[in-house]
């Protein structure tokens, strides 16, 4: 029988809210095309029962209302408190870790071919592959704007037979708070990101883009005109961790929602890493790990 895919779409939170109908009716809508959190409290503890990591295929908004919450983005460790806006794009994979019993978010959940008010190419740059997640502290105004808007989402969707081009547009005027507030906060610490920083920030995108095919330095190195040694060197300065630790980091994550939300063969999941042999990789899967891929899979 085939597992929950790892991948937590609109449908599979319908899925596996559905059996917590208090939530539903009070605090959560969903749809076929639309997710609202409305200060949910209850929401990570549901979540966190379904195995993390998540990975996502559509955009989320939101912000902080209540509490703090420890999870890790894209590989890279964030720290949630009130007063947060978070966005998180296509592709990310989240692994929540640990929140306060009083963590309470609201936002919203859209797929990636939501008909959006925006004519081609006009929309907000920040969701034009300026930025594939963040997470930003805001002023008290422009929480309670974010909130303001989605206020106005939650009632619309509430009504019967609601107006879809309304929530277009209130999705699109939030889209576009976001981009204001994170661009500010952007171009404020542009000028105190060092160089190992911005170096280091770009290694993780690649990572997060291509660790599942691309398991060497080189490739790295040269997507971003550098020598192995120095861009090994700027991202263990940056981060403490080395490159190559990264890199395992990201494929054994996406090696492990494989194994443990799919029934796919090891041998194919090996061919679609891009190991040469199956042997190859339960051999580097158990070094990492201290398990077989079968060992894992059994747990």
């Amino acid at each position: 029988m085939r597992r929950q895919p790892k991948l937590i779409s609109l449908k599979v939170m319908r899925d596996i809210f559905t059996p917590h109908p208090e939530l539903l009716k009070e605090r959560i809508y969903i749809d076929n095309q639309l997710a609202i959190i409305h200060g949910a409290p209850d929401l990570f503890k549901v979540m966190i029962q379904q195995q993390p990591p998540f990975s996502t295929d559509d955009y989320r908004m939101g912000f902080v209302a209540n509490g703090e919450a420890h999870v890790t983005l894209n590989l890279v460790e964030r720290h949630l408190s009130a007063g947060m806006l978070v966005f998180i794009g296509p592709g990310s994979v989240i692994n929540p870790i640990g929140f306060s019993d009083d963590f309470e978010i609201y936002g919203f959940g859209i797929p990636t071919d939501f008909p959006l008010p925006f004519a081609s190419g006009q929309k907000p740059s920040t969701f034009n592959g300026r930025a594939r997640d963040f997470t930003v502290p805001a002023t008290p105004s422009q929480i309670a704007t974010a909130r303001h808007i989605l206020d106005t989402m939650w009632h619309v969707v509430h009504q019967e037979n609601y107006n879809k081009a309304v929530v277009a547009n209130l999705i699109a005027a939030q889209m576009h708070h976001y981009d204001s507030v994170y661009g500010e906060y952007a171009d404020n610490h542009r000028d105190t990101l060092s160089r190992e920083q911005t170096i280091f920030d770009r290694f993780i995108y690649l990572v997060n883009q291509h660790a599942t095919c691309e398991h060497r330095m080189g490739f790295y190195a040269s997507k971003m005109c550098l020598t192995d040694s120095y861009l090994s060197t700027v991202v263990r300065q940056a981060s403490g961790t080395t490159a190559k630790e990264w890199i395992d980091r990201a494929l054994i994550t996406r090696i492990k929602a494989e194994l443990r939300h799919t029934d796919k063969p090891v041998a194919q999941i090996a061919d679609e890493m891009n190991f040469a042999n199956a042997s190859f990789f339960s051999k580097y899967f158990k070094r990492l790990t201290g398990v077989t891929p079968g060992e894992f899979r059994e747990q």
